[in-house]
């Protein structure tokens, strides 16, 4: 089944062609897989567990300690993917990238083809920004470009980075973003590039959406050189709707406009392949100096997890946490810091959970 219906700030709907995977159930119950991930992310999957447990959520979290302390651990890794396999949905913090953990992010997404990364930002009421009226989708591909992890020093002092993009992985994502905006009506795809000095390879990207472009005569297409992306999200975001481009493009973008519609704390993303789910905060930061200070807005995890509890058709969970966090931040009473406040993470759960006992 694909379910494509919305409704509210955030949304309703699941991801345009992705399949409502049944999972693994035991005991009336779906396991899904919880990766707390570095810095702040096991404090923000604890409000998640907090929330589910406190609402009965007919989820088993399979937790899998994938994190800075084990990067060496192979078995941890490996785990991870076995475990993501097995149960075709997982719950995911950040992970750190520093040092050759930076691999197995690559390879999380590699070896698993998690190949669409969609990251809603839209202005929130409650969430005092310079920008109102913004609502735009970044649709990023998500296992080659500049994070093909294709470098090697070719003599002392000279680093080549090579970067890849193939015709069939241009046109699959391509193809997403178009059938993505085709399920939730939206009216137009731009794609992002830097075709203009990267001829072949972002010009073969820019070529591939062109041509599948031609399939969708109901939905407005047109093009846009990265750098110009970025000034023109500053001036006028509200010109955006769906946005498709490759790897890195992506990473600016998306981190870019979570910052104009509040920050990292408040947007969740999702990644998806042919037969697997995961979702996870929208901008990628493990907040590694706030780690054990419980200070961190745990709305963007919390928001993910209940996008990922519509992607497992469990739709009245989903829907009655959304909508607690909207009045939540509408109210303004609990504002953890990066919105202005002093609340802590728990605390800001605290209002999520008051929220679901008054509705």
């Amino acid at each position: 089944a694909v379910v494509s219906t919305q409704s509210g700030h955030y949304g309703r709907g699941s991801m345009a062609n992705v399949p409502i995977k049944p999972g693994t159930k035991y005991g009336g119950k779906t396991t899904v897989t919880l990766i707390p991930g570095d810095g702040v992310g096991p404090e923000i999957a604890e409000s998640v567990t907090t929330i589910f447990r406190h609402m009965s959520v007919p989820i088993q979290f399979e937790t899998i300690s994938l994190n800075k302390d084990n990067l060496k651990d192979e078995g941890a890794f490996d785990a991870a993917i076995t475990s993501l396999q097995r149960n075709g949905v997982g719950l995911k913090g950040v992970l750190n990238r520093s040092g050759d953990f930076r691999t197995h992010n690559l390879e999380l997404r590699g070896n698993l083809d998690m190949y669409a990364n969609v990251v809603r930002c839209k202005s929130i009421q409650g969430v005092g920004t310079r920008h109102e009226g913004i609502d735009l989708i970044a649709i990023r591909e998500n296992t080659e470009g500049e994070y093909s992890g294709l470098e090697h020093e070719s003599v002392s002092g000279v680093v080549e980075s090579l970067k890849v993009i193939t015709e069939e992985k241009s046109l699959r994502i391509a193809k997403f973003a178009f059938d993505y905006a085709l399920e939730h009506n939206r009216n137009k795809v731009t794609c992002i590039h830097k075709a203009n000095i990267m001829k072949l390879s972002d010009g073969l990207f820019k070529r591939c959406c062109e041509e599948v472009s031609k399939l969708y005569p109901s939905i407005t297409f047109d093009s846009q050189i990265i750098d110009n992306t970025c000034q023109q999200l500053v001036i006028n975001p509200q010109q955006f709707d769906v946005m498709v481009m490759p790897n890195l493009y992506g990473n600016l973008v998306s981190n870019l406009a979570a910052g104009l519609v509040g920050g990292a704390g408040l947007v969740p993303s999702k990644s998806y392949g042919e037969d697997i789910a995961v979702f996870e905060p929208g901008a990628r930061h493990t907040w590694m100096e706030m780690k054990g200070m419980y200070v961190a807005n745990p709305i963007a995890m919390v928001l993910s997890s209940a996008f990922m509890l519509k992607h497992l058709a469990l739709h009245d969970y989903g829907d009655r946490i959304i909508s607690a966090i909207e009045k939540v931040l509408v109210k303004g009473e609990c504002r953890t810091r990066d919105i202005g406040g002093n609340s802590t993470t728990r605390e800001m759960t605290r209002a999520i959970l008051d929220e679901i006992d008054v509705a």
